[in-house]
């Protein structure tokens, strides 16, 4: 594993890394409050092969990326069922699974943040928030 601290982030990038179609690139995200733990999780995604590629934010919280092509099912799956398994995924009240986004690089590159952005798959397309059992 390659570990990059570059522009206000670290970057964890796999020895078995491929190379990816840019145009399909994006990233399910992780807002994190320790940076302990967040740089744990990278590892571990690098080290168990859920992504080849995450980063996150060079301080105590922020943002984790975990880097997929966003037409490639298996690696949806792989990438939740990792935030499932590390309770990445925050609940509301009712217990449900607030139906977090992914973003591609594309919508990132025209500055599409805030109300501006506008998800095209969110986590309600691949399981059900009620419960956490694949619908797809």
């Amino acid at each position: 594993m390659i570990t990059l601290n570059s522009r206000g982030y670290i970057f964890y990038i796999s020895d078995n890394w491929t190379n990816h179609n840019t145009n399909k690139i994006g990233k399910w995200m992780y807002f994190f409050n320790n940076k302990d733990f967040i740089s744990k999780i990278c590892k571990k995604a690098i080290e168990e092969n859920i992504v080849d590629t995450c980063k996150h934010t060079n301080d105590n919280d922020g943002v984790a990326c975990f880097y997929i092509e966003y037409d490639n099912l298996n690696a949806h799956r792989k990438v939740i069922n990792f935030f499932l398994e590390n309770n990445l995924i925050p609940k509301t009240k009712n217990g449900r699974y607030y139906d977090i986004s992914f973003k591609t690089d594309e919508q990132t590159l025209n500055g599409e943040y805030g109300n501006d952005f506008k998800a095209k798959m969110k986590l309600h397309q691949f399981i059900d928030l009620k419960n956490g059992k694949w619908i797809k």
